[in-house]
């Protein structure tokens, strides 16, 4: 079969499309027939050997979605034919707070997404939404995820709330953007352009603010009045602008680190509103199902911003790296 092999950690252009092996499925596991993946700024961090306990040779990519083609002892035969999509990892552990010491990723430390098959078990295989593509399901595992536990599990976004999105345009933003809309929160957006915020407010936001004006936080509090939760993918920037635009008993979620990790701001500006500082990254299998079953109930659309053919993945990933705008880049294994 063939899959994205990264052979040394020379950057995005140092993968290999390769013939290796096609995988038989073991106790328990499901092989799954990959119809689309979609990419992470992580595979560009692996590409350049940015990742803790890196292995190589290794596949690459975290999502994906497929159909179910063959099945290991255990498992019941019918579940061949299965359309599913895939939770990203293995070994989360019993603590819903945390993942445990052995929680591991597909495409480093585990096989990747990127090729035309992959072994999972069968619980990781869940049923792919039917209003949804194979493509547009495979957008929705990672940042999704990330998305999806930020909002519901650590912030508890309620009906009415008013949240904020930093950096309107990568895969966590986009995707909680249409989840807190669908949710029934007051959406803002900061982008360094107009017309990304015009495209979230096709999405449903209620407006934004450009992140590269001066004392951005001034025009943002004069727009939404106050935030009652912040999706925040890079702090350092932008903490410091917004602190003071947080309402009684903000919660602010962390998911990333883009544009460095020393975010600098008033403490008082948190305390005295009683405000919670959160952090998040990935979350369970069964916020993954819930999450899936979201999407389903209300028929929502990952957004896709480029398409690639898996004889193009590299491409695909020099095109996270240099022109990726909106939503999430998608590579197609038919």
């Amino acid at each position: 079969m063939k899959a994205l092999i990264l052979t040394k950690s020379e950057g995005p252009g140092s993968v290999e499309l390769q013939d290796i092996d096609r995988p038989t499925p073991g106790p328990g596991e499901v092989r799954v027939a990959l119809r689309a993946a979609s990419l992470n700024y992580r595979e560009l961090w692996i590409s350049r050997g940015q990742y803790p306990g890196m292995k190589l040779p290794s596949g690459l990519g975290a999502d994906g979605a497929g159909v179910i083609d063959a099945v290991g002892a255990g498992v019941d035969s019918a579940q061949v034919g299965r359309e599913v999509v895939l939770y990203p990892g293995q070994g989360w552990g019993d603590n819903p707070k945390y993942p445990g010491k052995n929680f591991a990723l597909y495409g480093m430390p585990l096989p990747g997404t990127l090729a035309e098959y992959i072994c999972v078990p069968v619980e990781n295989a869940l049923d792919k939404p039917a209003s949804l593509s194979f493509e547009e399901a495979a957008c929705l595992p990672t940042a999704g995820l990330t998305a999806w536990r930020a909002l519901r599990v650590k912030a508890n976004l309620a009906a009415g709330e008013s949240v904020l999105i930093t950096g309107i345009g990568g895969g966590v933003a986009v995707a909680a953007c249409v989840f807190a809309v669908a949710m029934g929160g007051k959406v803002f957006v900061t982008s360094s352009v107009e017309e990304k915020i015009r495209r979230a407010e096709q999405l449903g936001a209620a407006g934004g603010v450009v992140y590269k004006q001066d004392k951005w936080g001034k025009a943002l509090g004069k727009l939404a009045g106050g935030i009652d939760v912040v999706v925040d993918g890079a702090p350092a920037s932008s903490l410091s602008q917004y602190v003071r635009c947080l309402n009684m008993g903000a919660r602010v979620v962390i998911y990333g680190s883009t544009g460095g990790v020393d975010a600098q701001f008033s403490t008082p500006d948190l305390f005295l509103r009683h405000a919670t500082l959160l952090g998040t990254a990935m979350g369970t299998p069964s916020d993954f199902r819930d999450m899936i079953a979201f999407v389903a109930q209300h028929r929502l659309r990952p957004v896709i911003d480029q398409r690639f053919p898996l004889a193009r993945a590299r491409d695909a990933l020099l095109a996270l790296e240099s022109s990726h705008d909106m939503g999430k880049i998608v590579v197609s294994m038919s």
